[in-house]
């Protein structure tokens, strides 16, 4: 049996795939070329990334200057080297292009400052090599009763049974040095499952908005974004805690720093505060959402093909 849509139902569809439709817009086609390929690489980050404004960079401006570098007879690598460049001009770790012989990548925000983190010289002379291990974790009991962990990864996952002995191990110190130094970022779950140790009560951390349009300043409005303290019967740590980092600890890691902990929490030495973002959304902290330099004794009262993970890093470097 054969059912013709009456003039009714043919109605009803085209009311419901209107507004679909009104929401669609013409995909540009770009030749496959070396012109082509580059306009279509600036137009897919003119469209999606976040920092624009944010880092004062004016990408028409950029545009101009690489564009002209572009011709027709250039051969595919020469072309990658002018669009890694032009990525470049963002200062940012996070948007990368990658082809068969090579991926881009933007080192100056930690290549250019002092490495300050050697594993081998705690291991050594604080630990005397007697220090443990599990996961990502490195853990034990310094000189004058100081509790130390240091997480290499926030992609190593965290298990709240790894926590529980880490911090029980831990409860006779008298004050405790986490260390996310040369930590290479990951997973912003890892992030709250930690920082849930630290956190007697919820806590606004920050608010999150989501790039929903080709505009720069498309974003949505800002979404509350929380930490929440352990649930009960965890173990929780409530003394004295000092955070130290450097500029290789990109991704969440940069969030450790801003945890509301306790009133004795602080982080050494002072840190350049910014927004590493997750794809096509930024995070912003609690009071202000841009880069600041903050003295360490401040931070204790705070709350606190083509390839790319559009934007982080900071405005500067």
């Amino acid at each position: 049996m054969t059912i013709t849509p009456t003039r009714t139902l043919r109605a009803l569809l085209l009311a419901l795939v209107a507004p679909l439709l009104a929401g669609c817009h013409d995909v540009e086609q770009f030749p496959d070329d070396p012109e082509g390929n580059f306009e279509q690489l600036w137009k897919i980050l003119d469209e999606h990334y976040c920092f624009f404004a944010y880092k004062d960079v004016d990408w028409d401006e950029v545009h101009g200057r690489y564009r002209q570098q572009v011709n027709p007879a250039m051969t595919g690598e020469e072309l990658f080297d002018v669009c890694a460049r032009m990525l470049d001009e963002l200062r940012d770790g996070h948007t990368n292009l990658s082809a068969p012989f090579n991926t881009s990548y933007y080192r100056k925000w930690w290549s250019d400052y002092p490495q300050n983190y050697q594993a081998r010289v705690i291991e050594e002379y604080y630990f005397n090599f007697n220090y443990r291990q599990t996961g990502g974790f490195t853990y034990g009991i310094l000189p004058e009763n100081i509790g130390y962990i240091h997480y290499s990864s926030f992609s190593y996952g965290v298990g709240d049974g790894n926590l529980d002995a880490i911090l029980a191990y831990l409860a006779t110190a008298d004050g405790l040095v986490f260390d996310v130094r040369d930590n290479g970022g990951g997973s912003m779950t890892n992030v709250e499952t930690l920082v849930a140790r630290f956190t007697p009560e919820r806590i606004l951390a920050g608010s999150i908005c989501h790039k929903n349009g080709p505009g720069h300043d498309d974003f949505s409005e800002p979404l509350p974004y929380y930490y929440n303290p352990a649930e009960a019967g965890r173990v929780m740590w409530g003394k004295p805690v000092v955070v130290l980092c450097n500029r290789s600890h990109p991704d969440s890691t940069a969030y450790v720093p801003l945890w509301p902990a306790t009133e004795h929490t602080k982080s050494l030495p002072p840190h350049r505060h910014c927004v590493p973002p997750m794809s096509n959304t930024k995070l912003r902290q609690v009071p202000s959402p841009h880069c600041s330099d903050v003295p360490a004794s401040e931070l204790h009262t705070r709350p606190n093909r083509l390839s790319t993970s559009y934007g982080h890093n900071d405005r500067n470097n």
